[in-house]
C-alpha cells in the first residue's frame, strides 16, 4: 500500500503543483486589495453605495437580489480585467520571444530529395 501511495504521488509534480496553489492564493489576496480598495470605491462615488445588494424586489416574505448578481458580475469582470492587465504587463516586461528558427518546409526537402534521385538516374 505504501509503494502504491508513493507512486501516486510521483505521478505528478505535486512540488510544482503546491507551488502554483500557493502563489495563486495570495496572488488572489492582490486581485482582492485592488478590488476592495480602488474598484469598490470607484462604483461607491459614482452610485452612492459600495454594492448593489439592495437593488432587488419582495416576493411574498422573500427578498429577490438582483444586486447579487449585479455585484457578481462586476467583481468577475473587474478580477478579469486586472488579471488582463498583469498578464499583459508580466508578458511585456518578458520581452520579445525569440523566433525559432526553422529549416526548410517539408515540401522543400522533397522536392530537392525528388531532384537528386533524377540527376542520379
Amino acid at each position: 500500500m505504501i509503494a502504491e501511495f508513493k507512486a501516486f504521488i510521483d505521478k505528478g509534480d505535486v512540488v510544482t503543483i503546491a507551488v502554483g496553489l500557493i502563489l495563486a492564493l495570495y496572488f488572489k489576496t492582490i486581485v482582492d486589495a485592488i478590488l476592495e480598495g480602488v474598484i469598490l470605491p470607484i462604483i461607491s462615488a459614482i452610485f452612492g453605495e459600495p454594492n448593489f445588494a439592495a437593488i432587488g424586489f419582495d416576493v411574498g416574505d422573500a427578498f429577490i437580489s438582483i444586486g447579487l448578481v449585479i455585484n457578481a458580475l462586476v467583481s468577475f469582470l473587474a478580477v478579469a480585467f486586472i488579471l488582463f492587465l498583469l498578464v499583459k504587463a508580466y508578458n511585456k516586461s518578458k520581452g520579445p520571444e525569440e523566433e525559432e528558427v526553422s529549416g526548410p518546409s517539408e515540401v522543400d526537402l522533397l522536392t530537392e530529395i525528388r531532384d537528386q534521385l533524377r540527376a542520379n538516374n
